[in-house]
């Protein structure tokens, strides 16, 4: 017999006791802070150090000349002008064409790219909200306020791939699964992480004895994928593939355990660099163990709970066990807080531990600079830290029961179930 969507659906027909229009109020309020701190930098002149100094530092200011947008170059199929040290399409290919559309509107005026990506970025950040206000209710708050989306929502481009993926969910939990699919395959377009997502969905159509739909699904992400990067592999085979080889060749990151931990016992950071191959071995590795272990453990304790749930702790052991953890990656588990592990103090915990790696990060930078900041050692701590509530994360995730149809009645937390 198969499980009905309510069985599987979080929050669906649930109250909602507060209005979409105050939950975009809060969002517009969170980004226009984002917007503001980011202010200081959007000039293209960094020569002072403000982008330490200030913590304003964005990664659309460098990368309109880095990527070479300025002017009418096409990513991939026009060859860029190689300069050393220096890379150039190196996103994958949504990404790229996300960024060359925002160019076009402002060609090589600094001010003008950055508000042509704030505003794209705005819109993918506004589809979230909507997106779960519709499943979870006031729950959508998880988002629209979170500090990780203040300070790094207009860092990069990964709202455009949160924004991708999040549909995909809400389409998925509406039935819709080939939707479900092609959204995820357009978000792996944009950044690798949705494709992360289709495992656990196509679990919970095996356990809803819903094979065909999980195939649809999973054919449905290929096929979106194929449509949109094949044409790119075969006109410039080289230059796609920038993205895959730099991943694959680039060092484990300061910011990663991998780093902090080789640094440690290896008298340096420079050794793990010299170690990428297996580094790259082991982290794969320990993804795989960890995410096991995590299933393992939440079957043991609760046998039928819905598997759609594991893409939290999914993104969670990824970004533990990778040997790059990018600052905005943040971004991609707020909307899961929301959906997946509705806790209040986890979430106010990731969000402190995330800010404080945000500035220790760059005031560490400032210090490498040469103007006023921070020791190396408090930046690690708060990688560290950060990382011990991600683990606590997860043992929340394995320790909470699954909800099938949750109340939202306020009840001290936002009217969240505690997790």
């Amino acid at each position: 017999m198969d499980t009905p969507p309510e069985a599987t659906t979080p929050g669906k027909g649930s109250p909602r006791s507060i209005g979409l229009g105050l939950v975009l109020l809060c969002l517009g309020s969170t980004l226009i802070v984002g917007f503001a701190a980011k202010a200081p930098c959007v000039s293209g002149d960094w020569s002072d150090g403000r982008q330490y100094r200030l913590l304003c530092y964005t990664d659309i200011i460098p990368l309109l000349t880095t990527e070479q947008l300025a002017g009418g170059r096409l990513p991939f199929i026009d060859a860029c002008t190689t300069i050393p040290d220096q890379r150039c399409d190196e996103y994958p290919v949504l990404t790229m064409y996300f960024m060359r559309a925002a160019g076009w509107f402002s060609d090589a005026n600094y001010r003008g790219f950055f508000a042509a990506n704030a505003t794209l970025l705005w819109l993918c950040a506004a589809l979230v909200t909507v997106a779960l206000y519709a499943v979870v209710g006031v729950r959508a708050l998880y988002f629209a306020l979170a500090p990780t989306l203040l300070v790094y929502g207009t860092m990069n481009w990964d709202l455009l791939a949160v924004a991708l993926a999040t549909a995909a969910l809400v389409s998925f939990f509406d039935g819709r699964d080939v939707m479900a699919g092609v959204l995820l395959g357009l978000g792996a377009s944009a950044k690798f992480y949705p494709a992360m997502l289709a495992l656990p969905l196509i679990a919970q159509r095996l356990q809803d004895q819903q094979p065909d739909r999980g195939i649809r699904l999973g054919w449905g992400a290929a096929g979106s994928w194929i449509v949109v990067n094949v044409p790119f592999m075969i006109a410039a085979p080289s230059a796609w593939l920038t993205f895959f080889r730099f991943n694959s060749q680039r060092c484990a990151d300061f910011d990663s355990l991998w780093a902090i931990g080789w640094r440690y016992l290896h008298d340096g950071a420079g050794a793990a660099c010299s170690q990428t191959a297996t580094i790259n071995v082991a982290s794969f590795t320990a993804l795989m163990l960890l995410v096991i272990v995590v299933w393992w453990a939440k079957q043991c304790r609760f046998p039928d709970f819905p598997r759609w749930t594991l893409a939290f702790p999914i993104l969670v052991a990824f970004l533990l066990t990778s040997k790059v953890y990018s600052p905005q990656y943040g971004l991609w588990l707020l909307p899961l807080f929301a959906l997946a592990l509705p806790g209040l103090r986890t979430f106010v915990a990731f969000s402190l531990t995330d800010l404080a790696v945000f500035v220790t990060r760059f005031r560490w930078f400032g210090h490498l600079a040469g103007t006023s900041g921070v020791q190396q050692w408090m930046f690690e701590l708060a990688v560290v830290l950060r990382a011990a509530v991600l683990v606590w994360c997860l043992l929340q995730w394995i320790r909470r029961e699954p909800e099938v149809l949750p109340s939202f009645e306020p009840d001290g937390e936002l009217g969240m179930a505690p997790a």
